[in-house]
């Protein structure tokens, strides 16, 4: 919905409409909307709790690529939840994905993490830094200037280029770090170009990717996120419900400028459980 369509922006708080009761299934953000580093945003567990027992699933849909499943499951369980390998679902994975799809075979330049490489190894993901034939660019939280130096060189030669997602910073307990958009700054600063295809929400990609892994239909899904461009865009765009948190990036004023308005408006997950039950 664009901001030249809407008809207002909804009360924070409130679902008049009963829309929370006729959702099956919660994609959540993690970062900045059920928790800040190792820290549980207040009245997370209790949402997570609520929604089980209304008889409905959650799944934690995650544009960051720094870390693959298991370390979220690891990280999870540190923090007292225990959760199944079904229900993670990050950028990292619909990019392979992606890649599986539309390059079977090729040798891939990635910019991300040791945990990423990884990730696309055990997927059978052929990576080379010497001779690829695509370039795939993630959250690269080991990233130093001579990997910059050497993407900048193949973005250049007119390699494919793929992003995982486009979010510019990462939350964290005490501010936001650089992420991967601000990673697409600097090599468009240097290669003049931006990625061909970005994976990650708000992209349909990753949406798509989301409804198959969690046999879920979009009508009956909400995307529930603190990030007007990635995850409410991500929901309001494909077909789900779009709904913000204003536990992490944006707050009500940026709503008003925003291009894309959310269907529905909650300080925090915490206050969406009374609104869950039949």
């Amino acid at each position: 919905m664009c901001i030249s369509e809407k008809m207002y922006i909804p009360e924070t708080d409130t679902d008049v409409q009963g829309i929370l009761k006729r959702i099956n299934c919660f994609a959540l953000d993690m970062d900045g909307t059920v928790y800040l580093g190792e820290r549980w945003i207040e009245g997370a567990v209790d949402f997570l709790k609520a929604v089980e027992q209304a008889g409905k699933k959650y799944v934690f849909l995650t544009n960051n690529s720094s870390k693959n499943p298991e370390a979220y499951i690891e990280k999870l369980v540190r923090m007292g939840l225990k959760i199944g390998a079904e229900q993670i679902v990050t950028s990292g994975m619909a990019t392979i994905d992606y890649l599986q799809k539309n390059f079977p075979g090729k040798k891939v330049f990635l910019l991300g993490n040791e945990l990423l490489k990884e990730e696309f190894s055990q997927a059978g993901i052929l990576l080379d830094e010497k001779a690829p034939e695509v370039v795939a660019v993630g959250f690269d939280t080991s990233l130093t200037y001579e990997k910059m130096c050497r993407v900048c060189d193949l973005v250049r030669e007119g390699l494919p280029y793929i992003s995982t997602h486009p979010d510019f910073n990462c939350p964290t307990e005490t501010g936001f770090i650089p992420d991967a958009g601000a990673i697409h700054a600097f090599i468009h600063a240097s290669a003049f170009r931006y990625p061909d295809v970005v994976i990650g929400k708000p992209n349909g990609l990753i949406m798509d990717f989301l409804a198959q892994r969690a046999g879920t239909r979009k009508e009956e899904t909400a995307m529930v996120g603190d990030r007007l461009y990635t995850d409410v865009a991500a929901g309001v765009n494909n077909g789900y419900t779009g709904i913000l948190v204003l536990s992490g990036e944006a707050g009500l004023e940026d709503v008003k400028s925003s291009e894309v308005i959310p269907h529905l408006i909650f300080s925090s997950v915490k206050e969406m459980i009374p609104f869950l039950q039949e």
